[in-house]
């Protein structure tokens, strides 16, 4: 799979909000997760696909519920990938709200090997 296949099945898959099916398909088992700091019981950073799954699967616990996700078009400059991801989002016991980050992901063959999330 080209980079550009990689981050057009990346972008659908969030669009969907479907991380697992992402995470499965298109990471590699050695992967590492990085967020903009520790918080909320989630570490800085997440080695190993299996971990990223299961940070994946509390973050979703953490939604009451979900009014759509929007992603901006990939950029993609020579391994790396990036969008905005924006999140209309009601988190249990908050307001509804709109959440953005920058997603950055890194490839190597054909497979993510990291995902860095900026605020």
């Amino acid at each position: 799979m080209t980079i550009q296949e990689i981050a057009q099945r990346l972008a659908a898959y969030c669009e969907k909000e479907d991380y697992t099916g992402a995470h499965k398909e298109l990471y590699a088992e050695d992967a590492i997760s990085i967020e903009p700091e520790a918080m909320g019981g989630f570490e800085k950073e997440t080695k190993g696909l299996q971990n990223i799954i299961r940070k994946g699967e509390m973050f979703m616990d953490l939604i009451e519920a979900s009014y759509g996700v929007k992603i901006s078009p990939p950029l993609i400059t020579g391994n790396a990938i990036a969008f905005t991801l924006t999140m209309d989002t009601k988190f249990k016991g908050r307001e509804r709200g709109t959440f953005e980050e920058l997603c950055v992901y890194v490839v190597k063959d054909g497979k993510i090997i990291s995902e860095q999330f900026f605020l």
